[in-house]
């Protein structure tokens, strides 16, 4: 048995991960504690337990990543790697142009977790090991752009919407 603090926690929840219905709204009162009756789901939640337990994060430093590149890995004790964050420094005197080079500033490449593993918390921690690092460095801002459950993940964190216009584009070589 596990208990139940927010929707998301009982699988009797199905409207938990479609809406945001506030507390009030809820279509039924959520239970004191729920368990699983599925072995496959149990065995699949245990799993899952272990992770969040054991994963741990390190910084990827070395000849394989550039001097202005960050790159951070979780992984299990037994070495499987379940999630990755890269960013790298960007320089706003190239962007604005003077005034500026003495500043630095975080460009978020990426985040992934492994399927199996995500909403574990993974995500979280590989984005707050950036934000240490960068404290470290006396980097204050960090750049994102994300699309479909990234965007809550680095709303979680704390980035904020910003009011420029990003397009998506796409280049397609001619086969000529």
């Amino acid at each position: 048995m596990w208990e139940v603090r927010e929707p998301r926690d009982w699988p009797g929840a199905w409207w938990a991960d479609w809406y945001k219905l506030p507390p009030e709204r809820y279509p039924l009162p959520l239970p004191p504690a729920t368990y699983e009756r599925n072995r496959r789901y149990r065995d699949n939640r245990r799993r899952r337990e272990a992770v969040r337990r054991t994963v741990r994060l390190r910084r990827v430093t070395g000849t394989d990543v550039p001097h202005t590149g960050w790159r951070f890995v979780a992984e299990l004790p037994d070495g499987e790697l379940v999630g990755e964050l890269r960013a790298h420094e960007r320089d706003p005197h190239l962007r604005y142009g003077q005034g500026l080079a003495h500043k630095r500033e975080m460009v978020l490449d990426g985040i992934l977790v492994a399927y199996d593993y995500r909403r574990l918390g993974i995500g979280r921690q590989l984005v707050e090991a950036l934000v240490a690092g960068m404290r470290d460095r006396e980097i204050v801002s960090a750049y994102a752009i994300a699309d479909g459950p990234g965007i809550d993940l680095l709303l979680a964190c704390g980035f904020r919407f910003e009011a420029s216009r990003p397009a998506a584009l796409r280049l397609d070589r001619s086969r000529r």
